[in-house]
């Protein structure tokens, strides 16, 4: 399985809001404007993920999983990072940043099993 060019634009997406959100873990005792940003571009990145894959499929590229499995997957990690913003705008204690670091890792894993659905791949 060759990764997708939107997979690996993810993964890093993703490594790098990772990077942020544990640095704010580390270093501050609340949600800090960079680890929301950084969560705020993984989601930016799904928005844009979900409108190539809709241009993809309309253009005759097939999913070669169940299309149900992917669309259902990429609705639910839509959710994931707007959940997580929601929970450091109320709690603001450290939590919140570990909260927030758990997105680009639920997202990632996400990814990976989109990928294999797009290309057909078992698991």
């Amino acid at each position: 399985m060759i990764p997708d060019p939107f997979f690996l634009v993810g993964a890093g997406v993703c490594v790098l809001s990772l990077l942020i959100c544990l640095a704010a873990v580390i270093m501050k005792p609340y949600p800090g404007d960079a680890a929301i940003l950084s969560v705020a571009a993984v989601e930016l990145f799904l928005i844009a993920y979900g409108v190539g894959a809709g241009f993809r499929q309309a253009g005759g590229e097939a999913v070669r999983g169940e299309a149900w499995e992917f669309w259902g997957y990429l609705l639910t990690a839509l959710l994931v990072p707007v959940a997580a913003f929601w929970w450091a705008v109320a709690d603001k204690t450290r939590w919140s940043n570990a909260v927030l670091a758990a997105v680009p890792l639920t997202i990632f894993v996400m990814l990976f099993r989109m990928e294999q659905i797009w290309d057909g791949a078992t698991l």
